[in-house]
């Protein structure tokens, strides 16, 4: 094999993100190549001397910086900077794109605790450069083999909330997975970041010291207590947290590979701990655990050809139906301003109604949903029933089911110089999971039976729970989950994904209008202001949301006016979906590494994480 960088040495020599910069313009990017250079070098120099003083600790501090960056080299766009810097650091070390996808979603896990881990679930889009298709690998959770439709039937609240609410996790099977198949680095070195923040400690930023919080479960479970409250307090922010036994659990998995945890001695200590919180998972649910590797679906849409997860995602079918509804109108112009704003909600309305019918295709016949969420012809049967004077009441979307209700996740994006594409999206569902963490290992549990639909699920809707949905042993629930890859004449055209359960379908969409169609400038296109519906209760959320950085992003009067005149009923929702975006200008060639090459045209990556976390992207 041969000898790589370790992933970690171009992070410890810079201790903290550059400062903010308007984007380089063509003019000044010879000048800042050269500095980079130079920079670069000082970098190097100044990691020895740190390495030395600290012990091999990161120095992470953060600061204040762009949620935006230009490079015409690699980008990695995540929920936290250092899970940004440390997916860069991949790439810098000659990695694939996919080796920054597993380094960031490793340290999201340790630092972003309550919204993704090893103890939840992924889906992952990978498309290697040149190719007009990608690989899709599926790696949520499935129902333990004990698991039944009516397993909650006395004890619904179990459903959503401790160890027996935990889906057997997936997520560490599908990193290692779509690492067997593209990774380029050591599997050990791209756990290196993660176990050393895990174990030296790390600083809680503004996120997720909100999430600790909101959260009831820290103080009630003895594992979150541990870790999150190890005085008796709940860490705030800019105290240091460390989590010493999920780094044990990381390094092991490092040294021995995934089967530390499938089939091992980390497995079992979870599995302990999980049954005596109550959990029926066992060692052979562990074991029994398989990734789904298969092509991605692709929806052709405004000249654009998307690429994302099949069922049991409903974000991918979900997005096209909704863009096929709006691409049927004389002139995409007409998607742009109020009248298209009413559209889109309209089309949310509808595709809401027809999401519910999805489920796992290994266990149920859902081929004909698929076909009609992606065909023109049937998007075109939708527009009609869509008026521009007013809304309906949600009996005229014909809903046959209640909605899922799902929550959480973190997403991250990567390209990288030869234009590989990752779009990675992970959760526990809640936030911090199932409200349980593995005192032994330091792994939060997720709570992904709670996707799933019950027999006795009752709702304010009074529709009946989804059959196509309910649990069955082995079987993965129905997501929101939308991580996409955006091709264009068969080049990489973007990177978009998001995280905030049910909203995320809603979120994506509009991010993509608004670059890919309506040519906003890519942070625009993540900071404007976006609306929600999930058609049952019949309102309008709109945000009203004061991001981390103080920016307060609220729908304008205007809009809300014309919403109220066609009949909608609104209401402001201080949170929703948080989105990355990547994205590859196919109009300017890069001026260093050659534009064309091999048929695969390189220009200028633009990078965006959502301010409305404390995200930010790095590039080389």
């Amino acid at each position: 094999m041969a000898v790589h960088a370790d992933v970690e040495s171009p992070l410890l020599g810079c201790g903290e993100p550059p400062p903010p910069s308007p984007p380089a313009t063509a003019s000044s990017r010879c000048r800042i190549w050269t500095l980079a250079a130079a920079t670069v070098l000082l970098c190097l120099g100044q990691f020895l001397l740190y390495f030395i003083d600290s012990g091999g600790d990161f120095g992470l501090r953060s600061s204040s910086g762009p949620e935006i960056v230009e490079s015409e080299v690699g980008v990695v766009a995540a929920d936290d900077w250092r899970c940004s810097e440390i997916g860069v650091s991949a790439l810098r070390s000659g990695g694939h794109a996919v080796d920054a996808a597993v380094a960031a979603a490793l340290c999201l896990g340790v630092v972003h605790p309550m919204s993704s881990g090893i103890g939840g679930g992924a889906f992952t889009i990978v498309r290697p450069a040149g190719s007009s298709t990608a690989d899709a690998f599926d790696s949520r959770e499935t129902a333990p083999m004990a698991a039944s439709q009516n397993m909650y039937e006395k004890y619904p609240s179990s459903k959503a909330k401790g160890a027996l609410s935990m889906g057997i996790p997936g997520e560490l099977a599908g990193l290692h997975a779509v690492w067997l198949k593209y990774g380029k680095l050591p599997w050990q070195d791209l756990f290196r970041p993660s176990v050393k923040l895990a174990r030296n400690g790390f600083s809680v930023e503004p996120y997720l010291a909100q999430s600790l919080k909101k959260s009831e479960d820290i103080i009630a479970d003895p594992g979150l207590r541990q870790v999150f409250a190890p005085a008796g307090k709940i860490l705030q922010k800019n105290d240091t947290l460390f989590n010493p036994k999920l780094a044990d659990a990381l390094e092991a998995i490092a040294i021995d590979g995934p089967q530390a945890f499938y089939n091992g001695s980390i497995g079992e200590k979870f599995v302990d701990d999980v049954r005596n919180a109550g959990g029926i998972v066992t060692m052979e649910d562990l074991r029994n655990y398989r990734v789904r590797v298969k092509e991605a679906l692709a929806a052709e849409i405004m000249g654009y050809r998307v690429l994302g997860m099949p069922p049991p995602s409903s974000g991918t079918l979900g997005l096209a139906l909704v863009l096929n509804i709006l691409t049927g109108y004389k002139s995409l112009n007409e998607s742009r301003g109020l009248i298209g704003l009413h559209r889109l909600i309209e089309a949310f309305k509808h595709m809401f109604a027809l999401r519910m019918n999805l489920g796992d295709p290994d266990f149920v016949d859902i081929a004909e949903y698929v076909s009609d969420m992606l065909s023109p012809a049937f998007a075109d049967e939708i527009r009609k029933k869509i008026f521009d004077n007013t809304t309906f009441d949600p009996s005229y979307y014909l809903p046959q089911w209640n909605q899922l209700k799902d929550h959480g996740t973190s997403h991250v994006c990567v390209v990288d110089a030869e234009r590989n594409a990752v779009s990675m999206t992970t959760t526990v569902n809640n936030y911090f999971g199932a409200g349980v963490l593995s005192r032994s290992t330091g792994i939060v549990l997720n709570n992904e039976m709670n996707d799933f639909s019950i027999p006795t699920d009752n709702s304010p809707d009074h529709l009946p729970p989804a059959p196509a949905n309910f649990i069955e042993p082995g079987k993965r629930p129905l997501s929101s989950m939308t991580p996409v890859i955006v091709l264009q004449e068969n080049q990489l055209a973007g990177v978009v994904g998001g995280s905030g359960g049910l909203y995320i379908i809603p979120a994506v969409t509009q991010v993509f209008l608004n670059h890919f169609l309506l040519r906003i400038e890519p942070l625009e296109a993540v900071q404007r202001p976006r609306v929600y519906h999930k058609l049952i209760p019949n309102i309008v959320l709109y945000e009203n949301w004061t991001a981390i950085d103080g920016e307060n992003i609220q729908l304008d009067v205007e809009s809300r006016a014309f919403l109220k005149q066609r009949g909608h009923h609104l209401r402001s929702l201080s949170g929703g979906a948080v989105c990355q975006l990547v994205t590859h200008n196919l109009q300017v060639p890069a001026s260093n590494i050659g534009g064309r090459k091999d048929g695969i045209f390189r220009g200028m990556l633009t990078a965006v994480s959502d301010p409305r976390k404390d995200g930010r992207p790095a590039g080389i």
